[in-house]
């Protein structure tokens, strides 16, 4: 109906957002985890290692502090992908949908709509993660006996790909319902009163496959993405140090 470049409705969003999401996940993730450091050699000096409890604790950490910007550029972006096309088109382009968005009551409850869910989602999404890196990396250093940094990079891309499956296995069903009610209509058209009225008819009308609608190419694009973003950041982190 729309030509190719309707599956590139939307790019703009993400591209604008992912460099401000990537820097805030691995920001807020090494703050959390120097304050770890810390408290771990507080009680043993000589030991100042996290524990994986911790990777994750880290990780969900990250996620909050995401989803405050990851929430309204992810509905925005949804708006965009789903709105008709031609003459009935909803939205002129991103900052005309964040105008449209934020009068319908307000920035909270326009802009911001699935904002719970999407805390959730990214909480335990990146507490995965970072958590699934963490393991395979230390795993890998100590199966073969060498230090984190000389493990060579088509491993940690490898890792990072893999951690981005667990990512999505492990938090899919909270993004199925964000992006259902991020996808709602406005006033009399709208379908869902909220995050657990949306679990409760998707449930009663799907059943437990309706949270899994889609996860085939989730995962498909998860592992090159993932493994992109791991590599470029702890390739960048050695050279620093």
């Amino acid at each position: 109906k729309e030509g190719p470049l309707a599956f590139y409705k939307g790019t703009l969003t993400p591209l604008v957002g992912i460099g401000a999401c990537v820097s805030v996940q691995f920001g807020a993730f090494h703050e959390a985890r120097r304050r770890f450091e810390v408290y771990n050699i507080s009680k043993s000096p000589l030991h100042p290692n996290l524990s994986y409890s911790q990777y994750y604790a880290s990780g969900a950490f990250a996620g909050l502090a995401n989803s405050v910007i990851s929430g309204p550029i992810e509905h925005v972006r949804i708006r965009l992908q789903t709105q008709p096309h031609g003459a009935a088109r909803l939205y002129s382009g991103p900052i005309d949908c964040i105008k449209k968005l934020s009068a319908h009551e307000g920035v909270l409850k326009g802009l911001y709509r699935g904002e719970a869910v999407t805390i959730i989602r990214e909480a335990q999404a990146y507490g995965v993660w970072f958590l699934t890196f963490e393991y395979l990396m230390n795993a890998d250093a100590a199966r073969n006996k060498v230090l984190r940094k000389e493990i060579p990079s088509w491993k940690i891309a490898f890792y990072g790909g893999l951690a981005g499956e667990a990512l999505w296995l492990t938090s899919y069903p909270f993004d199925v319902v964000k992006s259902r009610m991020q996808s709602d209509g406005f006033g009399e058209s709208q379908k869902f009163k909220g995050m657990n009225d949306c679990f409760r008819q998707t449930w009663r009308a799907e059943g437990m496959r309706g949270f899994w609608k889609g996860i085939g190419p989730t995962l498909l694009r998860a592992m090159p993405v993932s493994a992109g973003t791991f590599a470029v950041v702890e390739m960048t982190m050695r050279a620093i140090s």
